[in-house]
């Protein structure tokens, strides 16, 4: 518990500073995608697991383009990359097998730890639809957020991360949320209390601004391993992936 406690403190001074990025416009130049056999009985989105650097990727395992997504789950620009970005990277890029797309939480807040836990709990298979509807409903759990006063903010950094992230995510209505997705009362709290996987979020998120020095805010995409400089928008995104897939 004291471990979890001062790797939190520790990383939401560093984690602060880094903010949401603004996008830019570029290109609307087609592409031709070769598709690669999916798997029996399905496409290539359904193959969705967990990764050792503990995100959730979802794809062809042996795509020839590997796409990561740094995303916060209070970002608005993050949000924004969702609604736009999203559902032609999947239906175009990834569904092709040519794109798989990893998305790693880079907590920039407690209450971003608390929308992690909820949308990572159900595991591999829930993670892509519970974080997207997490982004859907953004800006109503945000309203939550800033109608609580901010004596009662502050009271809850007094408590222990096993306590800390349940009580914050009451106050968004995590647990109302998950519940009407499946999620039982029981699981969700557990997963708010869980202090592995608190400290696997801290450790993501200062793993990537160690592994990328130039790392600003998200969202922030890496492709093949190399991070793309000075792209936060779905619009900036495509010419990379495009150029990375030989279109």
């Amino acid at each position: 518990m004291k471990k979890a406690a001062t790797t939190l403190a520790c990383a939401m001074a560093v984690l602060a500073l880094a903010g949401c990025k603004k996008g830019e416009t570029s290109d609307n130049t087609p592409v031709k995608l070769e598709q690669i056999k999916p798997p029996p009985g399905g496409d290539w989105t359904q193959v969705v697991s967990q990764t050792q650097a503990g995100g959730f990727v979802m794809g062809n395992p042996n795509a020839k383009v590997k796409l990561v997504e740094f995303g916060s789950m209070t970002c608005p620009h993050c949000k924004a990359f969702d609604d736009e970005g999203v559902p032609t990277l999947v239906d175009k890029y990834v569904k092709s097998g040519q794109v798989s797309w990893e998305f790693r939480n880079y907590v920039r807040d407690a209450f971003d730890v608390a929308a992690s836990l909820t949308v990572r709990c159900n595991g591999a298979q829930g993670f892509f639809p519970l974080m997207r509807a997490m982004y859907n409903d953004q800006q109503n759990w945000e309203k939550y957020i800033q109608a609580t006063p901010q004596d009662q903010l502050n009271s809850m950094q007094n408590l222990p991360p096993n306590q800390q992230f349940g009580a914050l995510a009451k106050l968004a209505h995590f647990q109302e949320w998950a519940s009407a997705r499946g999620i039982s009362q029981a699981k969700i709290d557990q997963c708010l209390a869980d202090e592995n996987s608190i400290n696997q979020l801290v450790q993501m998120a200062s793993d990537a601004t160690t592994q990328f020095p130039a790392f600003q805010g998200t969202p922030t995409f890496v492709i093949n391993g190399t991070m793309v400089e000075n792209v936060a928008s779905w619009d900036k995104l495509e010419p990379a992936l495009k150029k990375a897939v030989g279109g």
